[in-house]
This record gives C-alpha cells, sequence and structure tokens, in this order.
C-alpha cells in the first residue's frame, strides 16, 4: 500500500499502481465524473496514470482554469487530426489552448474557406461521438524524427528537445506534446471552429506564414451557449465600432498601431489624466515629464537593452545610438540622482503620464487595446526599506479607489521571479514577502503567480472585471531593489552615510488608450456623466422655442455643464434618435408646455423621459451626480 496526500491534507491509503481515473472514482463519484487529469506531486499528468509511490495528489475538474485548459488543448488535437482527414497533404503546426479556446496552425497552400469549417466540425464530431481513448507515449529523439520525417516544422521542435519526447495518440492521429489530456475525446462535449487567421510560424515574421483556425470548446452545450451570446454582447460593445460611431479615436494605415483622438475622445483621455492627476496631488506626488528618446547607455544601465530590445524603435543621433522608450522608469531615476536626497525627503512619489512606444507584430494590433504607442500612468515611489510597507499600502488603496469609481471589481495576482531575473533569490524572497504581507494587512485575497514578475521584481497584477465579466490585466504595484543597485542611488540617511533607496513601480490605468477601450466596451459608449464628452442635448419641437431654449442652454452652461443645442431642420424623432446613437446621457426636449410652465422635459439614457423639471432642479442634481462621480444618473 501506499499514502496518498489529499489537497485538504488528510492521507488516503491504496494499492500500489492504481490508476488514477480509479483513485478518484473511489474518493467521490461525483468527483470522478467532472475530472480530466490529475496533479500528483506539482506534476500534471493523465487519469491513466498509475500511482506508483507515496505522493500529493490532486484531481483536476472541468470547472477549474486547469481543467478548461486541457479540455481546450486536447480539442486542438482532435482538430487538427479532422484537418488531416479532410486535407491529408496539410502540415501540421503547433495548437496550444488559449483563453476561451484553442488554435492550431497549419501549412496549406489554399485559405481555408468557411465550407471547409464546416467540414472540418463534421469530421470532430465523428471523433468526439467515438469517445476515441489518448495514449501517451515517450520515444527517443530518433524514433520522434522516424513519425515526423515528413513535416519540417515538428522536426525543428524535435530538435530542440532534450532527452525523452512524449508523444499523444488517438485513432490514426500522433502529435507531439506534453499533455496532458481528457481521457478521451468524448470528454469535448461542445465545440465551435470560429475563425482563420495568418501566422507566423513561432510568431516570427522572418519565418513561413501559416494559416490558424480558433475555435473555443466547453464541456456542455450550456457553457458554449452562454460563451455565444456573451461574444454577441460584446460584438455590440465593441470599442472600435462605438470609438467610430462617437468620433472618439480612429487608425490610419499611415501610422498603423497608433490610435488618432478626435476631440471627444482626447476629452475623455484628458478626463482620466485629470481625475488621476488629482488623487495623486492629494498624496503628495510631484509630477514628471521624461523625453521619448534617450541614449543606448541608459537602456544598457537599465537592462531593457538585454531584456526588451527585439519590442523597441531605434534611431541615430549625432552617430550616436538611441532608443525610443518602451518604459518611463529610467527617465525618472536620472531626475532622481539628478540631486542629493535626504531620509527627511523620503518617500518621493514621481508620477508622470509618459509616452512610450513599443514594437508589437502587425497581427496583433487591434484598436486601443493592442497598440505600438500609449501613454502609461506610470508612478515611482523611491522610499527606505521601513517605508515599504506603508507605501505598498497606499498603493493598494489608491488603485482600489481609482477602479470603484469606474465600477470596476478586481482580482490580484502574486506574480513571482521569472527565468530571466536581475538580483538574488533571496532579494527576490523578501521583495515577494513585503508585497504578499502589504495585502494581508488589507486583509485582501490574491492568487500566486509563480514565475510571472518583471525581470527587476515581483509584482502585484491586477485583473478588472468589466460588465460583461471578462477579466483584463491593467494596474500594477512593482517591488525593485534591482533598479536602485543598478543606478546607483541614494540618499543620506540620520547616520549622515549613504544608503540605498526602495523603489516601487506602479500603474493603475496601465496603458490610457487600453484602458479607455476598456471603459468603451464596459459603459458600451454610455459614459457616466463626469467623463461623458458631452452631457446634455438641447431639442425643441419648432424653431420658436429657440429663444427660451438658449436661456436654458446659458444656464447650463454658466453652471459648467457640457452641453450643446441641436438647432437642425430635421424632425424632432430624427434628431432624438440621433442623440441616443450619440449615446448622450441627457436630452432636453422643449416645447410649447415647457415654454409656458419654464421648465425642460429630460430625457435620460434608460428611456424614460421625466415632464415639469425645472432647470436648476437638473443643474443642482448633475452638478452633484458629477462631483460624486457616480455610475448612472437618475433624475
Amino acid at each position: 500500500m501506499i499514502s496518498i496526500t489529499l489537497p485538504d491534507k488528510n492521507k488516503v491509503n491504496v494499492k500500489e499502481g492504481t490508476v488514477l481515473a480509479k483513485f478518484a472514482e473511489e474518493l467521490d463519484k461525483s468527483l470522478a465524473k467532472q475530472a480530466v487529469a490529475a496533479e500528483v506531486d506539482g506534476e500534471l499528468v493523465d487519469l491513466s496514470t498509475e500511482l506508483k509511490k507515496d505522493s500529493s495528489v490532486k484531481i483536476i475538474t472541468f470547472d477549474s482554469k486547469r481543467g478548461q485548459e486541457i479540455l481546450r488543448h486536447s480539442a486542438s488535437h482532435i482538430m487538427a487530426s479532422a484537418v488531416k482527414k479532410v486535407f491529408p497533404d496539410v502540415k501540421l503546426g503547433i495548437g496550444p489552448a488559449i483563453e476561451d479556446g484553442f488554435y492550431y496552425d497549419f501549412d496549406k497552400k489554399e485559405p481555408f474557406t468557411p465550407e471547409d469549417l464546416k467540414k472540418i466540425e463534421k469530421e470532430m464530431n465523428k471523433e468526439i461521438s467515438q469517445k476515441i481513448p489518448f495514449e501517451r507515449k515517450e520515444v527517443s529523439k530518433e524514433e520522434a524524427k522516424k513519425l515526423f520525417k515528413d513535416n519540417s516544422y515538428k522536426l525543428e521542435l524535435i530538435e530542440e528537445k532534450q532527452g525523452k519526447i512524449s508523444i499523444y495518440k488517438h485513432g490514426e492521429f500522433i502529435d507531439l506534446c506534453k499533455g496532458p489530456h481528457v481521457p478521451n475525446t468524448g470528454f469535448v462535449k461542445a465545440f465551435k471552429l470560429m475563425k482563420t487567421a495568418g501566422a507566423y510560424w513561432k510568431g516570427d515574421a522572418k519565418n513561413p506564414q501559416l494559416q490558424r483556425i480558433y475555435g473555443v470548446a466547453f464541456s456542455s452545450d450550456k457553457e458554449l451557449k452562454k460563451y455565444l451570446t456573451l461574444l454577441q454582447e460584446a460584438e455590440k460593445r465593441d470599442h472600435r465600432k462605438i470609438g467610430q460611431r462617437l468620433e472618439l479615436f480612429s487608425i490610419h494605415t499611415e501610422a498603423p498601431g497608433m490610435p488618432f483622438f478626435h476631440d471627444k475622445g482626447n476629452f475623455i483621455f484628458e478626463k482620466m489624466k485629470e481625475f488621476m492627476t488629482e488623487k495623486m496631488r492629494a498624496l503628495n506626488y510631484e509630477l514628471n515629464r521624461t523625453p521619448i528618446i534617450l541614449n543606448k547607455a541608459l537602456w544598457l544601465q537599465s537592462g531593457h537593452w538585454d531584456h526588451y530590445r527585439e519590442n523597441m524603435y531605434f534611431t541615430k543621433i549625432d552617430k550616436a545610438d538611441f532608443a525610443v522608450k518602451p518604459m518611463n522608469c529610467p527617465g525618472n531615476l536620472l531626475i532622481y540622482k539628478s540631486r542629493s536626497h535626504s531620509y527627511r525627503e523620503l518617500p518621493i512619489k514621481a508620477g508622470e503620464f509618459g509616452l512610450v512606444h513599443r514594437h508589437e507584430l502587425a497581427g496583433v494590433l487591434s484598436g486601443l487595446f493592442r497598440v505600438r504607442v500609449f501613454t502609461q500612468d506610470d508612478a515611482h515611489v523611491f522610499c527606505t526599506e521601513e517605508q515599504l510597507k506603508k507605501q505598498i499600502i497606499e498603493l493598494i488603496e489608491l488603485v482600489d479607489d481609482i477602479y470603484k469609481t469606474f465600477g470596476f471589481t478586481y482580482e490580484v495576482e502574486l506574480s513571482t521571479r521569472p527565468e530571466k531575473a536581475m538580483g538574488s533569490k533571496e532579494v527576490w524572497d523578501k521583495a515577494e514577502k513585503y508585497l504578499a504581507e502589504a495585502m494581508k494587512a488589507k486583509k485582501m485575497k490574491f492568487k500566486i503567480n509563480p514565475g510571472d514578475g518583471a525581470f527587476y521584481g515581483p509584482k502585484l497584477d491586477y485583473h478588472i472585471k468589466d460588465a460583461l465579466g471578462r477579466s483584463w490585466q491593467c494596474g500594477t504595484i512593482q517591488l525593485d531593489f534591482s533598479m536602485p543597485e543598478k543606478f546607483d542611488l541614494t540618499y543620506e540617511g540620520q547616520d549622515g552615510r549613504k544608503h540605498r533607496p526602495v523603489m516601487l513601480h506602479r500603474a493603475i490605468y496601465g496603458s490610457l488608450e487600453r484602458f479607455m477601450g476598456i471603459l468603451i466596451e464596459h459603459f458600451a459608449g454610455r459614459f457616466p456623466l463626469w467623463i461623458a464628452p458631452v452631457q446634455a442635448r438641447i431639442i425643441t419641437v419648432a424653431d420658436r422655442f429657440n429663444k427660451y431654449a438658449e436661456t436654458v442652454e446659458k444656464e447650463l452652461k454658466d453652471a459648467g455643464i457640457r452641453v450643446d443645442f441641436d438647432k437642425r431642420t430635421e424632425s424632432v424623432s430624427k434628431k432624438v434618435r440621433d442623440a441616443q446613437m450619440q449615446e448622450i446621457p441627457i436630452i432636453i426636449n422643449i416645447g410649447e408646455k415647457e415654454e409656458t410652465a419654464k421648465t425642460v422635459a429630460v430625457r435620460t439614457l434608460d428611456g424614460k423621459v421625466h415632464f415639469k423639471v425645472k432647470t436648476d432642479s437638473l443643474i443642482k442634481k448633475i452638478l452633484k451626480n458629477v462631483e460624486g462621480k457616480e455610475i448612472k444618473f437618475e433624475i
């Protein structure tokens, strides 16, 4: 008998050689029905794996993130098998699971058509109905090369691997894969192939271009239908379409990946900056501005040249190498170094709305979400180690305040030391501990995200949830012992000696452009009054009421309300429709009754019309709503 430790630390004894699927069934039959794989001593394995020694075991189910990834990766194998059956001459690239779905890359001369996808789906359904087992096998490099001798892409991957190579087989289909997979094809209960796209082999534009098929997969039809409904709603909220309709921004071929903000979009952009500036000033931040182009020597010193060069743009000035900044940190480090500092000054909090440029492949550019130039709401806090906890807590509270103002809920991850990292493990452990303790002091839940820290330090990553429940990684708080060391930052301590400050990097919006795109979709273009470019529009039922309407307009403008007056010679219904299409929060209608009673009729975004509203009462309600930065406006 061997001893198995469960996630709740309880132990059970089982026979040596017990298969994990059988073990799950003995534990709990309902658990076994949901099981897709298992984690044994921290390693993911198939349910067909035998238990051979004392181990810690966790059963992975459909409803977990890992379970969903395994299900979707299995679906990518089923799709690749189906493609090979429909198009035998196609060559296979790779096919991982991604958020909500999966993809596979294929080398095929003719592009896939919608009809092709239907044929592939039909073949996939056949395999799923047959409940074909997934079988794992380890082979030598030589055996693997024989199996994939006709596929240059697989041979390239085999050359990169060390030791034994794992392959997976279901039916006649064989693929390179480390696994694990669901027990059989029948576990993929619901799927849909969504679209095709071009993709370079290994994401490198120098390599051949392949065709990528994207799909989604779920453990039930109910989940698939829910997802497709969400997609339809997301389509309605597409920030690119709303941005065009509301004349907020545009993208042009003359500057790919570099948005052009129109007047209304720029207003929202500046309001976001103004809001953040108010919060920073209240916390005694200074606001800096640093150059966009900086000498190569600085980027070598910061480590960006070694760790981030492929994402940077370069130029020459006076025959010397310069780089367009991808991050704001080095510029603010130079400001800190421009004079000496005393412990009495610390903490120094330096904010910057810095314009940065990062090279992204053309294929991933997407509206405001993935761009090549954007503004970061960066800030750097220079403090003593004794001040660290208090400063981290202050940042945690600031992030919470900002996100709640926009109506976002969020989750936090502590991202720890990556493989390529500056500094010793001891320093990293200490930095990670500071971040964790600050979160615990605020009684906030967080997850550990192993190996995803910045190259110079661990970080708290914030994932906000929008109105559709989608998650977006935006804010970050990063703890950095390395940069102050590399740049020889010092302050004079109480003892009169030079000491090294600690540095906190933080961004809350992350990218103002991306955050604005999220806001557009979160609010579906129906912005809260305080950030709406136009807060109210006046419409009269006939020109003879224009004089009274102009007095109402003046009262609103004098109160600081952003209002316009639609005097076009169009029908009232068309003017109202146009205002609604522009998502104007307040539509003020004026006719004979309103002029006589010296009131207005107010139509709000919920479609309700309120009559006999006094102008001064309306102004008070608008100003109160704006001051409180409320999400909804009610009469």
